[in-house]
């Protein structure tokens, strides 16, 4: 390993399945950062400067067609879910799902997923891909993970989260999603949101999740058992800086977030050729343990007091969760889980 002004720079004889794995790495961040960017900037190209402005025109035809289907269910592809660069990209870190208990088929499923990270990678490989075998350790469950409204704002960015079952986090898509007539579905609620975010450090176990209640109201609405999830390492897999509430940087962030509706960190990982600065994620392992069902009896409407009860009950739940499990997976007896 060679080392330049304080850089460790990547050896170049390494094997091949570490390449790929870095390729798998790469591809998720080129989908995530660039594609986005790309697909804004591109058909504006198109459109004025080359004589295939019509694919422009397409394109606004085909997304006026197909823009319910984030609230729908999306169109998840086995072959696009199962691809073998999924594989590549879990054994990067690598990210493992552990089940606790065997679920149901004959139930509906709201999992809530914790931390959320600085981009909420384990959901990703997890429960949009078969990375990690979750077509085969839950089978007869229909997972789909739920994100921002604005995931699907940009052309093929769009089209590739639905084919991985991405879906929009509205009430709306969720009460689609789990008041089929089919059974086994589940969704996925990364519950902390943009927020969260901004606390994923290493080492730290912060969560915000006390005045995080429409997904337990979404529970009842539907029936749906709750199903906690905490992945160990989520928040180990980038550096940010640190931004304490009350801080400078924290108050940009909040601003952010009630212009964009999503408050970004300021962060880096390690690069493709060096292991100190880019936007790869770090090497560490992610131990993702999906605990076992709340039974929820299906209310239409809800009191307070009947989703305060819930919420307690799911935050106890986690929290036990947490504490049975941290020690398997790298974490500190000592360390406690913070829910604010």
């Amino acid at each position: 390993m060679a080392k330049m002004g304080g850089i460790e720079f990547a050896p170049l004889n390494i094997p091949m399945e570490r390449r790929l794995q870095t390729l798998g790495s790469i591809y998720y961040i080129f989908i995530v950062f660039v594609l986005p960017a790309a697909t804004i900037v591109i058909p504006f190209y198109v459109f004025f400067y080359t004589s295939y402005w019509y694919l422009v025109i397409l394109n606004g035809i085909w997304m006026y067609y197909d823009w319910h289907s984030p609230k729908r269910g999306a169109y998840p592809s086995r072959w696009w879910r199962t691809m073998r660069i999924h594989t590549h990209f879990a054994n990067y870190f690598p990210i493992k799902l552990h089940r606790t208990v065997e679920l149901d088929p004959n139930q509906n499923y709201l999992f809530g997923y914790h931390p959320h990270g600085i981009i909420s990678i384990g959901a990703y490989v997890n429960f949009c891909t078969n990375g990690t075998g979750a077509f085969e350790k839950f089978p007869g469950i229909n997972i789909a993970l739920c994100t921002l409204v604005g995931q699907f704002w940009t052309p093929l960015r769009r089209e590739w989260g639905l084919l991985h079952g991405l879906i929009d986090v509205s009430r709306e898509s969720l009460l689609y999603s789990l008041s089929d007539k089919r059974k086994g579905q589940g969704v996925v609620v990364v519950v902390g949101g943009a927020e969260e975010a901004l606390d994923a450090h290493p080492g730290h176990h912060i969560l915000t999740l006390n005045r995080r209640k429409g997904f337990i109201r979404m529970a009842l609405k539907t029936g749906a058992q709750l199903v906690p999830i905490y992945s160990f390492g989520e928040n180990e897999l980038f550096l940010q800086a640190d931004n304490p509430k009350g801080s400078l940087i924290r108050s940009i962030q909040g601003y952010a977030k009630q212009v964009m509706g999503f408050s970004p960190p300021v962060f880096h990982g390690r690069g493709i050729f060096n292991y100190n600065f880019g936007l790869l994620p770090f090497r560490r392992e992610v131990n993702t343990v999906v605990g076992a069902p709340i039974a929820v009896t299906k209310t239409v409407n809800p009191t307070p007091e009947i989703v305060d009860k819930l919420h307690a009950q799911y935050t106890e739940a986690l929290m036990k969760l947490f504490e049975d499990n941290k020690t398997k997976y790298g974490v500190s007896k000592d360390s406690k889980l913070v829910i604010q």
